[in-house]
């Protein structure tokens, strides 16, 4: 009785695989997933653009402390997706700690951009299968544009009340040091399938 039990269940599961892994199922997964990353980044940048013309960099920190992971988490709440930032070089290494496949895309990333790429078109996805289940994830890179320099760009070139807020809110901070182009991080979306 279990062998008939394990040997369905190996051959359900192989169906499941190839009827998720359909060529159409992947496009429609990796166009909803850009859909999503680019609400996000519309989101939070239209947010973090007021700020900085508004009040300058000191809101944007805020911003970025506490708007990012509302817009994410609405997001979330919204398509039944996980959606997050994530980066190399974090700024809160309590939250956008990338896990290892999120790691590889990032690196894969910065390789592409470091060859020539442009950061604004880079994105991945595809099907994985984790110790949860399977899941189609997607990642979409976030430029540093010249804004961005304001909070993360040459420590030297930071205003000296950034470098004290940055340095009081995350005294962990690995996200300085970035210039224009240059791949800051990602918007990343994992859906169960």
């Amino acid at each position: 009785m279990s062998i008939r039990l394990a040997i369905f269940a190996a051959l359900a599961g192989a169906a499941a695989v190839a009827v998720a892994q359909s060529g159409e199922d992947l496009r429609r997964y990796f166009e909803e997933g850009r859909k999503v990353a680019g609400q996000f980044a519309r989101d939070l940048g239209g947010e973090l653009r007021r700020e900085l013309e508004a009040t300058g960099p000191m809101r944007a920190i805020i911003v970025c402390k506490f708007s990012a992971p509302e817009v994410a988490s609405s997001l979330s709440r919204m398509t039944g997706w996980r959606v997050s930032r994530v980066s190399l070089r974090t700024r809160n290494p309590a939250l956008g700690q990338p896990d290892l496949w999120e790691q590889r895309v990032l690196a894969e990333f910065d390789r592409r951009a470091q060859g020539g790429e442009k950061a604004e078109t880079l994105e991945f996805g595809e099907v994985v299968v984790e110790p949860g289940g399977r899941f189609f994830r997607y990642m979409k890179a976030l430029p540093v544009e010249r804004t961005c320099l304001q909070c993360h760009g040459p420590a030297e070139a930071l205003s000296p009340v950034v470098k004290e807020r940055l340095a009081s809110d995350y005294p962990f901070d690995k996200a300085t040091g970035y210039s224009v182009g240059q791949v800051r991080g990602a918007v990343t979306i994992k859906r169960p399938l």
